[in-house]
């Protein structure tokens, strides 16, 4: 709490609540020192919200690490429930579907340029990996092996 003591003597400036100041001082002098005990104050307030927001981001990741060492399903559970945010209605599904349904529907021609052709060529050698059976008993054998 700010307290302002009008006979204060000159070196109490070791507290930092109390703005000090004499009968000398004119007006203009005691609103400057207002305003710049008013920024420290301001600056000082900005700085634990700060430190706030990194410890809540930091706590929230550590325990999002934890839970992805212990149960892997309830933390990618927990991601998938919608945050609270007061952001307003969802969007017409209708307006969603045509928006996207416009970008993917239409045929796009890249041109990335003679370098593909370069690195192509460069590794034309190379063997294409043979391709990969995943039968019905490799996931269950999968599963069986993962928590829960």
């Amino acid at each position: 709490m700010l307290q302002v003591r009008q006979y204060q003597p000159k070196d109490c400036a070791h507290r930092q609540d109390v703005v000090c100041w004499d009968k000398r001082l004119s007006q203009p002098d005691i609103m400057q020192k207002l305003t710049e005990r008013i920024d420290d104050l301001k600056q000082r307030i900005t700085a634990w919200g700060k430190r706030i927001q990194r410890y809540t981001e930091r706590s929230t990741r550590f325990n999002q690490n934890r839970l992805f060492q212990s149960d892997q399903k309830r933390l990618y559970k927990s991601l998938e429930r919608p945050m609270v945010s007061g952001t307003g209605p969802a969007p017409n599904q209708a307006d969603t579907v045509a928006f996207w349904r416009g970008l993917w529907s239409e045929p796009v021609n890249h041109s990335e340029g003679p370098w593909t052709e370069v690195v192509a060529s460069q590794y034309a050698s190379i063997r294409p990996m043979d391709p990969v059976i995943i039968t019905p008993d490799d996931v269950a054998e999968a599963v069986r092996r993962a928590p829960n």
